[in-house]
């Protein structure tokens, strides 16, 4: 274990050591763009999204974007593509992340005032509870666009409007009553929003296989097409 307190190089000692070959496994083991998008990760935290935190609330909507590139490189992990549906995984987790932090940081505003820190709970209350309120209704959104892009069945968005509907109400009353009990009770609810909506998900996929099956039949009875015309 690390001691309390240690040097700025040691720290950085530490993290290179785990960083680097973190990411030369993904380049090797997985595949250079997944391996890529791990070390723009590691950039984005570590050069801007921290030391923004002490300039400008700007950090949060930084700080959503590396917390939905994760997901993003399981999806090019798994494909080997960025395509429609790691944007729709990424964009899913991006404006989850909005109703569970800005819940979060309202009880802590005293915290992050003391330490120097600027966040919307701070210094912009009344935007700090709309953003929360307006990425839950993205999500209702963002799960219509599933089956659009050919993700899931178009089941995915009739099951998961309850749950997204109850995190959108939740965000409602944070906005309207901006106390510490209705920004606990949306805290806590994106707690088992997320994993619950990405299981949905995950159970309305639609069939990868299936379609790359689809496409090899077509294949094969476009060459059985052109064979017929040959003499």
């Amino acid at each position: 274990l690390l001691p309390s307190a240690c040097s700025p190089l040691l720290a950085v000692c530490f993290a290179a050591s785990c960083g680097v070959p973190g990411i030369a496994l993904l380049v090797l083991g997985v595949n250079p763009l997944t391996g890529a998008l791990g070390a723009f990760n590691i950039f984005l935290y570590t050069c801007c999204y921290t030391p923004m935190k002490r300039m400008s609330i700007a950090n949060t909507w930084v700080g959503a974007i590396v917390g939905a590139i994760p997901p993003v490189m399981g999806w090019t992990a798994a494909t080997g593509s960025l395509d429609a549906g790691a944007l729709l995984l990424g964009g899913i987790l991006y404006s989850w992340q909005f109703p569970h932090f800005n819940a979060l940081s309202w009880g802590l505003r005293e915290d992050y005032s003391r330490g120097g820190y600027c966040m919307m709970s701070v210094t912009h209350p009344g935007l700090c509870r709309r953003v929360a309120l307006r990425h839950c209704l993205a999500l209702i959104g963002l799960s219509t666009l599933a089956p659009v892009l050919d993700v899931t069945t178009w089941t995915f968005p009739i099951i998961s409007l309850p749950i997204n509907l109850y995190i959108s109400y939740l965000g409602f009353r944070f906005y309207q009553d901006a106390d510490r009990s209705s920004s606990r009770k949306l805290f806590f609810c994106s707690l088992w929003h997320l994993p619950l909506l990405l299981l949905v998900m995950f159970t309305c996929k639609k069939p990868f296989l299936d379609k790359e099956d689809k496409g090899d039949l077509l294949g094969a009875n476009h060459g059985r097409a052109v064979e017929i015309r040959l003499p």
